[in-house]
């Protein structure tokens, strides 16, 4: 048995919030490659979460900015904010494989500033999801 719209977009974004938690603190502690892979995953959980609170039965894919234009159908403010958290996207492979990056690993390649800039990005996206799932205040955008 399916759970309602709301109930499951509140687990989706639950689980974002969780895990945003968790690449706050790889980059903090210098894990950034692995921080830039989580916060796409946040993204990519948030986004999922306003679709299914938006009644979608089935959320498939992985990209940030598809996702992101999907939910901008039905929530036009993020129409100006989907394609700046769409390199998001490009973690999802590089922060991860070693093949995506020519004579280096991700270990080597991710800095600090790329990390944090990941995580904002994912705060970003979750800050906006918050927003539209439990109608919170504040500015569209975070």
């Amino acid at each position: 048995m399916r759970n309602r719209p709301g109930e499951e977009a509140e687990r989706w974004l639950q689980q974002a919030e969780a895990d945003l938690g968790w690449a706050r603190h790889l980059a903090e502690q210098g894990a950034h490659h692995l921080a830039c892979f989580l916060s796409q995953q946040v993204a990519e959980k948030a986004l999922k979460a306003i679709l299914y609170g938006d009644g979608e039965e089935i959320v498939l894919g992985h990209s940030v900015e598809r996702l992101g234009e999907r939910a901008s159908r039905t929530h036009p403010e993020l129409e100006g904010r989907r394609q700046g958290w769409g390199i998001l996207d490009t973690y999802y492979i590089t922060a991860r494989y070693p093949n995506g990056i020519p004579d280096s690993i991700p270990a080597r390649v991710f800095d600090r500033k790329v990390a944090q800039e990941a995580v904002r990005l994912a705060e970003e996206v979750v800050d906006n999801a918050r927003r539209i799932l439990r109608g919170e205040a504040g500015t569209p955008g975070g």
